[in-house]
């Protein structure tokens, strides 16, 4: 027999719900064929399987949530039938109030259900929380953490998870376990203290305590007919990433036209070329090289805040987000070493990622080390907007419709110039203030116009 475990998923993704279960018992599987569909904070993948043989158990159903190292299929090696699938065990009996409250055991010699290989970053972070727990901050996470009096039941958790929780400041039965029957383990408290520090944002404890004491919604059935819809993952990802971005960074925007009429020649003359590489040639395409040599120049423009070592990260690398709208929510593949590629090149990877997006067939690591983002509204309308920074980055652009505008022309003539119809692209510029001087931040937009107006810039400095 051989056990199917969740394997690691990606950077900072310790579960999944399941989306659908490719296989049933009594079927033949073989080494990394898809067996799961899973649905994670930031796409729906295919888990293929690890190892081979008949499947004769299946832990798991459509919806069930899943962490990462937990068992989900059985399978047997021998080739032999499957016995029929087992009857669902009782569930064991809760405490009772006058049972006295049972002592911890130690750690079963079973691995916990979490205890699957963890990401680097993931490691980092962990590192971080133990990091930043000084006494005064133990207290403040501690007291933001607890909301309500234990019940009188000690919570399911081995020593040493307990030991660890006193460490970071965390109340252990505040903890949701993912392990059997409930059970807490030590990467459960270390994901309750990452939430509580990403709820902190910059360290205020306030905003935690904003966050659990949010007033109750009206009924707004008394008006008239309502539907309630869950969140996707996706969405509910979405909003607490924005959420921690928009309460951690202090945002500046500043907006700027570009006169994209010479791009637009260009577009119309070499677009058939591109296609017949397998590409679009979009201005979002044009834009990502543009911004790949634009923060070579201005490089605190690809950089992150480390709050908890005070220090500001800077990437030697140029990774390039490009936000795609798609029916399951907003999702960011990235273009990984940008500043290496040529505009075609860029176009056509921009077209299959997007294409991915859309089928949600993105990989975690496809969406993974951004260094700075593009916001391209401009198929869809809007004069201007002003897009939030996607942490841990600390830059966006944002870019809306063109517009054909008359533009002053100076010339030598009698009449020393006149009006003239340009296409102009409304571009807004979102970042980080901490990094960001207001002065670094307009003399980048204006890079980047320059360079949007005169392609040769690319040559000459990019």
């Amino acid at each position: 027999m051989a056990d199917f475990k969740i394997p690691e998923l990606g950077e900072n993704v310790a579960q999944g719900d399941v989306a659908s279960v490719l296989v049933k018992v009594g079927d033949t599987i073989a080494k990394e064929q898809p067996v799961l569909e899973l649905e994670t904070d930031k796409a729906t993948i295919e888990v293929p399987s690890s190892v081979a043989g008949l499947v004769t158990e299946i832990r798991v159903k459509k919806g069930d949530k899943v962490s990462v190292g937990a068992v989900v299929l059985v399978v047997r090696d021998d080739g032999a039938a499957a016995p029929p699938a087992p009857a669902a065990s009782p569930a064991p009996k809760p405490a009772t109030a006058a049972a006295p409250a049972p002592v911890a055991p130690a750690a079963p010699a079973a691995a916990p259900v979490a205890a699957g290989p963890v990401a680097v970053e993931e490691r980092a972070q962990d590192q971080k929380v133990v990091a930043m727990r000084p006494a005064a901050r133990i207290e403040a996470v501690a007291s933001a953490a607890k909301t309500a009096p234990s019940a009188g039941v000690a919570a399911p958790a081995a020593p040493s998870v307990r030991r660890l929780a006193r460490e970071v400041g965390v109340d252990v039965n505040e903890v949701q376990g993912s392990g059997a029957n409930g059970r807490i383990t030590e990467e459960d408290v270390k994901e309750h203290a990452r939430r509580i520090l990403s709820s902190m944002g910059s360290g205020r404890v306030g905003a935690v305590g904003a966050a659990t004491t949010a007033p109750p919604l009206p009924d707004f059935a008394k008006w008239g007919e309502i539907e309630r819809h869950a969140m996707t993952n996706i969405r509910r990802k979405t909003s607490e990433h924005l959420s921690h971005a928009w309460v951690t960074i202090p945002h500046v925007t500043q907006f700027d036209k570009a006169d994209i009429t010479p791009m637009e020649e260009l577009r119309s003359k070499f677009k058939a070329q591109v296609q017949k590489a397998g590409g679009n040639l979009t201005v979002t395409a044009v834009l990502v090289k543009v911004l790949a040599a634009a923060v070579k120049q201005f490089p605190q423009f690809n950089a992150s805040v480390d709050l908890a070592s005070q220090e500001i990260i800077h990437k030697k690398y140029v990774n390039v987000g490009v936000a795609v709208d798609t029916e399951w929510g907003l999702l960011v593949p990235v273009i990984k070493n940008a500043d290496q590629k040529n505009i075609t090149q860029i176009a056509v990877e921009l077209h299959q990622l997007s294409e991915k997006a859309r089928s949600r067939k993105l990989t975690l690591d496809e969406m993974s080390g951004g260094g700075i983002s593009i916001s391209n509204l401009g198929g869809i309308g809007g004069t201007g907007f002003t897009p939030i920074v996607n942490w841990p980055e600390v830059a966006i652009l944002g870019v809306s419709r063109g517009v054909l505008e008359p533009v002053w022309r100076s010339g030598s003539g009698p009449g020393g110039g006149s009006f003239e119809p340009r296409q102009l692209l409304p571009l807004s510029l979102s970042y980080d203030h901490r990094v960001v001087d207001g002065a670094d931040g307009i003399r980048f937009l204006r890079w980047v116009v320059e360079a949007i107006e005169q392609p040769f810039l690319l040559s000459l400095l990019g």
